[in-house]
């Protein structure tokens, strides 16, 4: 698998992660087997970058992600976690879930949504614990959306302290707009993104304005959500299915599906294309796929072994599906 730098303080690894929120129980339980061989078979496949956060099943996700890691070499792996929303012990939802939030265990513990820099210094070190590690190579602030001055004062300030420290490698955001971290890229000396949703097959907004200004000022972006919440996840789309989480509009689903007439001219599957889409732009340095168990990661390793050819790119580009800059490392 490809490796590409991450940031610009040495970071780099090879261009698929794992997302781990699906082994922190997202929407459904999964065994605590079904997640250590996800991360087991992650690891055979190649896969030298983890992601997660407290946020997913309320810390489940990162014990689990510290437990199957540990037998392997520290400095052979890359973690990212995330800060901003501490997690509080309660008793107040005795034998209640936390589906509400879209995960499925038990509520023993209340998200407190802070971002000062005292607060992120807490949960990097709850996160430690959590992972078993002493070392987090990237911190993302995590979606920090009604939070944006506190952001600024408080978390960036804190993470900019904690690099320099050598307690943490690399920091930057992970949210599912563009337009705030395009904020962030121009306000605060973060080095790497993690932008979910808003750089696809079908949504490259994010060339306006967040992609060229990542380029100027050396910001790698993680690329995350490729399949805008099932939309491209198949080689055609359901009549029902759904992007950004609710139904997705006939137009868009009549435009995949001309997506998928590319795909299949050229003998390649849409979730591959859709895939490695992202990595065509050049700041894009990884794309984040989740899973739950190691059937689901096997399938993720297989999309990146798919030789896409050099025309599929640029019948997509010149059917105007895709806009040439997002192609240019495939066709240039």
């Amino acid at each position: 698998m490809q490796i590409k730098k991450i940031g610009r303080f040495g970071l780099e690894a090879p261009i698929l992660s794992f997302g781990s929120a699906p082994i922190g129980n997202l929407f459904r339980e999964v065994s605590d087997a079904e997640a250590h061989g996800a991360i087991e078979a992650a690891w055979e496949g190649g896969v030298r970058y983890f992601d997660t956060a407290p946020h997913y099943g309320l810390g489940l996700a990162e014990r689990r992600l510290g437990e199957a890691l540990s037998q392997y070499p520290r400095d052979e792996y890359l973690i990212s976690t995330k800060v901003g929303r501490l997690l509080q012990p309660t008793d107040d939802y005795p034998g209640e879930n936390d589906l509400a939030d879209g995960f499925m265990v038990p509520k023993d513990f209340v998200r407190d949504y802070d971002y000062s820099g005292d607060a992120i210094k807490r949960s990097i070190e709850e996160s430690l614990h959590r992972l078993n590690t002493d070392q987090i190579d990237i911190v993302f602030v995590h979606d920090p959306d009604d939070h944006y001055q506190e952001a600024l004062d408080g978390a960036f300030p804190a993470l900019s302290q904690l690099r320099d420290e050598g307690v943490i490698q690399s920091f930057g955001s992970g949210m599912n707009q563009a337009e705030m971290l395009t904020d962030f890229v121009r306000y605060t000396d973060l080095d790497v993104i993690m932008l979910a949703g808003r750089y696809t097959l079908i949504e490259q907004h994010s060339l306006d304005n967040l992609l060229p200004l990542a380029h100027e000022r050396e910001v790698s972006i993680v690329a995350a959500g490729v399949f805008n919440s099932g939309l491209l996840s198949k080689d055609r789309p359901a009549a029902d299915a759904s992007y950004n989480y609710a139904q997705a509009p006939a137009e868009l689903i009549d435009k995949v599906n001309e997506i998928a007439d590319i795909c299949e001219a050229h003998g390649v599957s849409l979730p591959a294309v859709a895939a490695q889409f992202p990595l065509g732009h050049e700041t894009v340095s990884n794309i984040c796929l989740g899973a739950r168990n190691s059937e689901q990661v096997a399938r993720n390793v297989q999309l990146f072994d798919v030789d896409i050819p050099v025309d599929l790119w640029k019948d997509l580009r010149d059917a105007s599906i895709v806009r040439p800059e997002s192609v240019a490392a495939f066709v240039d």
